[in-house]
């Protein structure tokens, strides 16, 4: 990467192919390890250049430009070996994806069968023996392991030094730890009884109980929210670049109270397009969220708002795996008449305002901060 970037267009296309061309770079090498061990491994290293290849590259650019936030442009030599520590984080993000897939038994992503089902169907080609199923869930779980294996050695063999590195691992270790952790917390969501804070129908006096319920729902979404996406898609990226550049405690303050709610505000958007989106745009089929019964916030505004007969609709419904497209146009118009819609919409703008009022208050360079206004608008008005 030799040219200095624009901070008024981050994620133009010369920046996202430097981080496809590192990651390129990367799993060639990976490729004669692999080779060695025998043919069978050759779908590891396939599927992985396939879940690799795409992404809207929001990782690394929080990371590159929280390190401009902090330091300036980097010299040439030096852009390119942070380019090369920011795109690990995309090799990260693989990894999650594979093990989401796996847990939420989804069948397309980006377009594509999900890696699961991509082993299946490698089980049914060569016509092993056994479960195929079982066999699309071992090969996924072994290639997100592999995935997150590789985020570490690309990131120690990005060319920084030690001294520089050391000073960002630790937040890039921490956020290894939420996003995981923060997984977990949306398993045991989902497990929970789906609609224990339900509304009740038995009169006015019953509204405190029902804001309480309302609130328990939000909270619980709220964090799931923080810890599996808004610090692990922003803020953790932010302040990872930021320390690579050398940011101080003032800084690193400031581009949290910046990458949280631009986190927050990214997540709900995803929330809506999980329910309303474009499959063509999504690369995920329409509504594919209700059939997978996310406890989201969208989903709590919806139970809070709708009418006895569209709050029955969504607890017997939502999580039904065999809901067909007029079963999802039903529900996406109860969330639109329950006023979901438009109050996460509001939520979306909220965040956006606050992050931007953070972000004006923190000692950034000019170019850090025309490059995170430019990211914070990417993140939340996305179609996709």
């Amino acid at each position: 990467m030799t040219f200095p970037p624009d901070p008024s267009t981050p994620l133009s296309p010369q920046f996202t192919d430097a981080v496809g061309e590192s990651i390129s770079d990367f799993l060639d090498r990976q490729s004669a390890i692999l080779t060695r061990m025998g043919a069978e491994t050759e779908p590891l290293l396939r599927i992985a250049r396939s879940l690799a290849a795409g992404g809207k590259r929001l990782r690394p650019a929080f990371c590159y430009w929280g390190y401009v936030a902090a330091a300036g442009d980097p010299d040439v030599d030096l852009r390119g070996r942070l380019v090369r520590a920011a795109a690990s984080l995309d090799l990260l993000h693989a990894s999650a994806l594979v093990h989401d897939d796996v847990m939420d038994a989804s069948d397309l992503r980006r377009g594509r069968p999900a890696a699961h089902r991509q082993f299946e169907q490698l089980h049914a080609d060569l016509g092993f023996l056994g479960d195929p199923v079982a066999f699309g869930r071992s090969g996924a779980i072994l290639l997100g392991d592999l995935l997150l294996i590789w985020s570490m050695q690309m990131l120690h063999e990005s060319g920084l030094g030690m001294q520089v590195l050391g000073r960002a691992l630790p937040v890039v270790e921490e956020m290894r730890t939420e996003v995981t952790a923060g997984q977990f917390l949306d398993v045991v969501s989902q497990a929970r009884d789906r609609f224990s804070y339900l509304p009740t129908d038995s009169g006015s006096d019953q509204s405190a109980d029902d804001q309480r319920r309302l609130e328990r729902a939000l909270d619980e979404a709220s964090r799931v929210v923080e810890y599996k996406s808004a610090r692990y898609t922003v803020r953790r990226p932010l302040q990872f670049g930021a320390a690579l550049g050398g940011a101080d405690d003032q800084l690193q303050q400031g581009l949290g109270a910046f990458g949280s709610p631009i986190g927050r505000a990214f997540q709900y958007r995803d929330d809506l397009l999980g329910v309303f989106g474009d499959s063509q745009l999504t690369g995920k089929p329409t509504g594919d969220d209700l059939r997978e019964g996310k406890r989201t916030v969208l989903v709590a505004q919806a139970i809070a708002g709708a009418d006895p007969v569209g709050r029955k609709l969504l607890e017997t419904q939502v999580g039904n795996p065999d809901l067909d497209a007029d079963g999802i146009a039903e529900l996406q118009q109860v969330i639109i008449a329950s006023g979901a819609r438009e109050a996460v919409e509001k939520m979306i703008d909220h965040d956006h305002q606050v992050a931007l009022q953070a972000l004006d208050a923190s000692p950034v360079t000019d170019a850090g901060r025309t490059a995170l206004t430019a990211l914070a608008a990417a993140a939340v008005r996305r179609e996709f």
